[in-house]
């Protein structure tokens, strides 16, 4: 499990994923900053990295987990993230397995899952994992934005040091 803040960059990044893997192509940007927390559940670690490289452009503080247990384990550790980012298909515990545990623990039944899949899935399918929101892959980098920016407020960033300063 890893947690990664850093100060926001001047760049963000457009996703490009196919079968052979994501990839993250540099572009200007820098408005609309996330601060919130993002958990990403994915077992695809160049997914999970693009994914990662993304929101800490937007300036989002995020955590990312191989598999759904690792994410309980990460949220047993009393995290709370704003939103979790949820593949179905992976080892060891799958996403419908983690949504299970999830709705079954009071104090994280609460936080919205976003389905990240490839899978396609008809809306009784879907009905027991209840997403806030379901994005499929290849995704799309406006439309994974903008779903974040629903539960992740503006962030309070602080202007970047001038080259040379010293701080």
């Amino acid at each position: 499990m890893h947690t990664v803040v850093l100060p926001p960059p001047r760049t963000s990044r457009i996703l490009k994923w196919s079968a052979s893997g994501a990839t993250a192509v540099s572009s200007m940007s820098g408005e609309n900053k996330m601060p919130d927390e993002v958990l990403i559940v994915e077992d695809d670690p160049e997914l999970r990295e693009t994914l990662a490289e993304i929101l800490t452009d937007e300036g989002c503080r995020f955590s990312i987990a191989a598999d759904g247990l690792e994410a309980i384990r990460y949220l047993k550790g009393g995290s709370r993230p704003s939103v979790i980012l949820l593949d179905l298909s992976m080892p060891v515990v799958n996403g419908w397995e983690f949504r299970l545990h999830q709705k079954r623990t009071p104090e994280i039944s609460d936080i919205p899952i976003v389905l990240i899949t490839a899978g396609v899935y008809d809306r009784d399918e879907l009905a027991f994992v209840e997403p806030a929101d379901l994005l499929h892959k290849p995704i799309d980098l406006d439309r994974l934005l903008e779903t974040i920016r629903k539960y992740c407020g503006p962030a309070v960033t602080e202007p970047l040091p001038a080259p040379g300063n010293g701080s």
